[in-house]
C-alpha cells in the first residue's frame, strides 16, 4: 500500500491548500476532504497520501484514501485499503460504511449488506448507511426490505432527498407507480436540481403510458446533467414508444458515445433498428450488448426475435433457450419460443413452451390462446377447465385477458363440435374486441366506392404509367382466412420463389400519397400523380422487396387487403402478377369471426358489419375483373385447391412465369416462417374439414347471413 501513496515532492507543492511547511496530518486530511467533497479527486488523493506518509496508522486518512482511489477506478486497491482501515480501528462506522459502498458498486452485495449492518450497529443514527443498505436490498430484488430501510432513514432525516428518491424507485419496482411518482415529486421539492429524480420520474410516467410527460422530465434531467447516458437511453425509449424511431436511435447513439460499454443502450438500439426493419443492424446491436454482458436475458430474447424475423428459426430458438437458462421465470421468452416452434412445425415442443409460459403467468389470456392454436387442448381438459375458472372467478381479470380467453375457448369447443359453447365464447370475445376499436363503417364503405370511381377502365387502359417493371412481385390478395396463406405456401415451395409474408410496404407508400390538408385519399392522389413520382414510388417498393431475397426470381407479397390497391399495383408495377384467392363467403366470414387479429381489421368483430364489408369487397373484386386487362390477375378458389392440389398448383406457378416443380405439392414440408393465424394449418397436408364448416353454426350466425344477402 505504501508504494501506492508515494508522490514526487514537486507535485506536492502545487496542491492548493497544501503549504510546503504544513506537516500536520489532521489539517492535510481536512484539506483533502474539502477537495473530495467538491469532486476534485486527484487533489484529495494527494493530500490523503501526504497525511499517510506522515502517519501511516491514521485510520481517517486510510479509509478516505481507500475511498477516493476506489472512486477513481482502482477498485481492488480501494477495497484493500478500506479493509486495512477497519483492521486498525474496527469500531469506525464510517470505514464500514465506505467499504460497504465500494463492495456494493463492485456487485458484492452480500458483503456490502454486512458492512452497512456493522456501521449501523456502531452508529444506529446513520441515515446514509440506512439508505445505502436499502440500495443493497434493492439490488438483490428485496424491495420490501429496501422500503423499510429508506423509511427508517427518513425517520432520522425527513429532508433526505436521496432516500426519498430511492423509496420511489423501490415502490415502482413493486408496481406502485402512483406512490412512486409522489415520492419523486417530493424528492424534487427537496432538491429541485436533481437529475436522477427527474430521470426516475420520467421512467414511472413512461410505464403509465404518459410518454410526452416522460420526455419532458428526461429533457429537464439532461439540461441539468448533459452527460447523463441513462437519461439519454430512457429518452430514446420514450421516443421509440411514440414511433419516433430516428430520434430514438440518435439518443441511444449519444448515450453510447458517453458510455460505450452500456449494454442496455445497445439492446434498445437493436430494438429500434428491428422496428425499422434493419434486422442485420439489430442483430449486431444485440451481439455487442451480449459481448459486454453475456448474462443479459433480455438481449438474448430480443436477438431471438430479430433472428426469427430473418427466418433463422433454429438460431432464434437457441436464443430463447439461452434467455430461459439465465432467467427461468421469463414468460415472454417461453411464449416466443413456443411461437418459433409452432412456425417450424414442432407443435409438441410448442405446446410445452406455451404451457411453461402459462405456469409462470397463469392469468395471461394470450398464452392460452396460442396454446390452443397447437391443437393440443381439449374441452374438459385441465387447461380448458382453468380458462373457464378464470373467466368465472371472483377476481376481476383485465379486459384484454378475458377477451383472449373467450377466443381460445371458442376454438376449443369448435374443434370438438360443441357449437353452442363455442359460439357463446366467440360472441363474448368479439363484443369485447368491438368495444375497444373505433370502426367507422360509413367511411370504410365510402372508401370502396371512391376506389371504384377513380380506377376506371379508361384510366387503366391508358397503359402503365411507371414504365416497364420487372416481374418480381407476386401479390396474393383476398379476404383474411380465405386461403391466402395456403397459396403463398404453395408458391414459396418453388425454389425460385420467396414468400415474404404480409408486407406493409405498399400500404405505407399508398398512405404517403394521401393529403391531410384536403382529405384526398390515395386513389384520388394516384390518379393525378406525375410520372416521375410514380416511378420513384415503384422503385422504393421494388428496392425494399429485393432486399428480402436478393436472388429470388419471384417474391410473394401476401397482404390480403392489397385487393384495395390493385389499381396502384397496375399503374406502378405493371409486370406484377396478382392472384385473388376466394373461399365460400360464410366460411370466410365465420373463420374471421373466430380469430382475434393483431392488425387493424376492425370490421371483423360484429357479424352484420363483417357481412356488409364482405359485400363491399365482392363488389370491388367484380370491378377489378371488368377493368383489368386479361392475364393480369387470376382467381383461385380455396375449395378447388383442396380438391385438386396439383392442377391448381400448376396454374399458380404458370401464372408466375415459372416451370413447375414437384416440391410445390409438398408445401407442408417447406421449412419457412409463417406469421399468420394459419401457421399451424399450412404445416399439415390438405384436409377437407374446413370446407362448409359454417353449417355447424346454423341460425346462430343469422346476422351474418342477412348482411351477406342484403
Amino acid at each position: 500500500m505504501k508504494g501506492n501513496r508515494r508522490r514526487d515532492a514537486a507535485v506536492q507543492s502545487r496542491i492548493p491548500g497544501h503549504a510546503d511547511g504544513d506537516r500536520d496530518p489532521t489539517r492535510l486530511i481536512e484539506a483533502g476532504l474539502a477537495h473530495h467533497l467538491a469532486g476534485r479527486l486527484a487533489r484529495a488523493e494527494a493530500l490523503y497520501t501526504d497525511a499517510l506518509e506522515l502517519d501511516p496508522a491514521n485510520v481517517n486518512a486510510l479509509y478516505l484514501h481507500g475511498t477516493v482511489i476506489f472512486q477513481t477506478g482502482r477498485r481492488d486497491a480501494g477495497i484493500e485499503e478500506l479493509g486495512a482501515a477497519i483492521a486498525l480501528k474496527p469500531d469506525n462506522p464510517f470505514a464500514h460504511y465506505n467499504l460497504g459502498n465500494a463492495l456494493l458498486e463492485y456487485g458484492r452485495t452480500d458483503e456490502a449488506i454486512a458492512r452497512y449492518a456493522e456501521a449501523l450497529r456502531l452508529k444506529p443514527d446513520f441515515p446514509r448507511a440506512l439508505n445505502n443498505l436499502g440500495n443493497a436490498f434493492h439490488a438483490r430484488g428485496k424491495y420490501a426490505e429496501a422500503i423499510d430501510k429508506y423509511t427508517e432513514a427518513l425517520r432520522l432525516d425527513p429532508d433526505y432527498p436521496d432516500a426519498v428518491n430511492n423509496l420511489g424507485a423501490a415502490l415502482k419496482e413493486q408496481g406502485k407507480l402512483a406512490e412512486a411518482i409522489d415520492k419523486y415529486a417530493e424528492a424534487l421539492r427537496l432538491k429541485p436540481d436533481y437529475p436522477q429524480a427527474l430521470n426516475n420520474l420520467g421512467n414511472a410516467l413512461q410505464e403509465q403510458g404518459r410518454h410526452a410527460e416522460a420526455i419532458a422530465r428526461y429533457a429537464e434531467a439532461l439540461r441539468l446533467k448533459p452527460d447523463f447516458p441513462e437519461a439519454l437511453n430512457n429518452l430514446g425509449n420514450a421516443l421509440k414508444e411514440q414511433g419516433k424511431l430516428t430520434e430514438a436511435i440518435d439518443k441511444y447513439a449519444e448515450a453510447l458515445r458517453l458510455k460505450p460499454d452500456y449494454p442496455e443502450a445497445l439492446n434498445n438500439l437493436g430494438n429500434a433498428f428491428k422496428e425499422q426493419g434493419r434486422l442485420a443492424e439489430a442483430v449486431a446491436g444485440y451481439a455487442e450488448a451480449l459481448r459486454l454482458k453475456p448474462d443479459y436475458p433480455e438481449a438474448w430474447y430480443n436477438r431471438g426475435n430479430a433472428l426469427q424475423d430473418q427466418d433463422k428459426l433454429d438460431e432464434a430458438i437457441a436464443c430463447y433457450r439461452k434467455a430461459l437458462g439465465l432467467k427461468p421465470d421469463y414468460p415472454d421468452a417461453c411464449f416466443n419460443l413456443g411461437a418459433a416452434l409452432t412456425v417450424s412445425g414442432r407443435l409438441d415442443e410448442a405446446y410445452r413452451a406455451f404451457d411453461a409460459a402459462i405456469g409462470l403467468t397463469p392469468r395471461r389470456g394470450l398464452f392460452y390462446r396460442l396454446l390452443v392454436d397447437t391443437g393440443r387442448v381439449a374441452p374438459g381438459g385441465p387447461h380448458a377447465r382453468r380458462m373457464e375458472a378464470l373467466l368465472s372467478g371472483r377476481d376481476a381479470l383485465p379486459e384484454e385477458d378475458r377477451m383472449q380467453l373467450h377466443f381460445a375457448l371458442g376454438a376449443v369447443y369448435a374443434d370438438r363440435g360443441q357449437r353452442d359453447e363455442s359460439f357463446r365464447h366467440l360472441l363474448a370475445g368479439n363484443r369485447l374486441k368491438r368495444s375497444r376499436v373505433a370502426y367507422d363503417e360509413a367511411q370504410t364503405l365510402a372508401m370502396f366506392d371512391r376506389i371504384r370511381a377513380v380506377f376506371t377502365a379508361r384510366l387503366l387502359d391508358a397503359g402503365p404509367r411507371a414504365g416497364a417493371s420487372p416481374g418480381l412481385p407476386v401479390f396474393v390478395v383476398g379476404m383474411p382466412r380465405s386461403g391466402t396463406t395456403l397459396v403463398e405456401q404453395i408458391l414459396a415451395s418453388h425454389p425460385e420463389v420467396y414468400g415474404a409474408g404480409e408486407l406493409m410496404d405498399l400500404p405505407r407508400l399508398a398512405g404517403a400519397l394521401e393529403s391531410a390538408d384536403d382529405g384526398a385519399a390515395f386513389s384520388e392522389a394516384l390518379a393525378v400523380l406525375p410520372q416521375e413520382k410514380l416511378q420513384t414510388l415503384a422503385a422504393a417498393y421494388l428496392g425494399r422487396l429485393r432486399a428480402y431475397a436478393p436472388s429470388a426470381a419471384r417474391i410473394v407479397d401476401k397482404l390480403p387487403d392489397n385487393f384495395l390497391r390493385i389499381g396502384l399495383i397496375r399503374m406502378a408495377l405493371p409486370q406484377a402478377r396478382i392472384i385473388h384467392v376466394r373461399r365460400d363467403p360464410v366460411d370466410t366470414c365465420m373463420s374471421c369471426f373466430s380469430k382475434l387479429f393483431t392488425s387493424q381489421l376492425h370490421f371483423m368483430y360484429d357479424l352484420a358489419e363483417l357481412g356488409r364489408y364482405y359485400r363491399a369487397y365482392e363488389q370491388l373484386m367484380e370491378h377489378w375483373r371488368r377493368v383489368l386487362p386479361p392475364g393480369v390477375m387470376i382467381e383461385v378458389r380455396y375449395e378447388d385447391v383442396v380438391d385438386d392440389l396439383e392442377g391448381q398448383a400448376r396454374r399458380l406457378i404458370a401464372h408466375c412465369g415459372l416451370d413447375f416443380d414437384d416440391r410445390c405439392l409438398a408445401f407442408h414440408r417447406v421449412p419457412r416462417v409463417v406469421r399468420t393465424a394459419s401457421a399451424a394449418q399450412v404445416r399439415r397436408p390438405l384436409y377437407h374439414s374446413s370446407v362448409g364448416r359454417w353449417r355447424a353454426f346454423g341460425d346462430l350466425a343469422r346476422p351474418l347471413y342477412d348482411a351477406l344477402k342484403a
